[in-house]
């Protein structure tokens, strides 16, 4: 599965650019990826229901992530809960081959990753699932990540229920990226004192 390079901008939604300018602050100051308790995001609760918290198990090859969380939108669209499960065992195997290399990239590159996907609800229409992957550590590999899940339809209404395993179409992949360039958060319409700016 091939990822394309990408600057922040490359992410749409608004809360999603803010959960990542908060990560990129911490990630800036060291150029290493901040610890968990660090990130504290403003107006984090009214996200939660779209983040998904893991733990990464680094006992076993690959990887695997453990579900921290619980009554999140994501367990809406798979239909159940999956806190306490291991994230490929809660996917099964129609639906490893296309999200769990995600999150093995964001495991290997040990920074953010972001992707987007159109999946039909079941009532036919088109609904765009746009996931950003986020990594923490307590030093040396990723031991934490935060995903935050966002589904739009340009239809205005969508389904959520069932979303991921309603239907018989699976998920058409639009856009996956690693986000490894302009690591750092600059306030928009501000340039930092000592910058030089060359007009050609």
């Amino acid at each position: 599965m091939d990822f394309e390079s990408a600057n922040p901008s490359v992410v749409k939604s608004i809360k999603q650019r803010d959960l990542l300018n908060t990560w990129l602050r911490l990630y800036a100051r060291e150029q290493l990826m901040p610890r968990i308790e660090e990130y504290q995001p403003t107006r984090l609760a009214d996200e939660l229901a779209d983040l998904v918290y893991y733990t990464v198990d680094g006992a076993q090859q690959p990887r695997r992530l453990m579900i921290q969380s619980e009554g999140t939108r994501m367990s809406s669209a798979y239909g159940n809960t999956g806190k306490g499960r291991h994230l490929d065992e809660y996917l099964g195997p129609r639906l490893i081959p296309i999200v769990m290399p995600v999150y093995h990239e964001c495991l290997k590159r040990a920074l953010p990753v972001y992707t987007i996907a159109n999946i039909d609800d079941i009532y036919g229409r088109i609904v765009a699932y746009e996931r950003l992957l986020l990594p923490f550590s307590e030093g040396g590999q990723v031991t934490h990540v935060i995903a935050s899940l966002k589904t739009i339809s340009e239809d205005g209404g969508l389904e959520i229920k069932n979303l991921m395993r309603g239907n018989d179409s699976m998920p058409t992949p639009k856009l996956r990226a690693v986000i490894d360039r302009d690591l750092f958060h600059r306030a928009p319409g501000r340039i930092p004192a000592g910058d030089v700016i060359e007009f050609s």
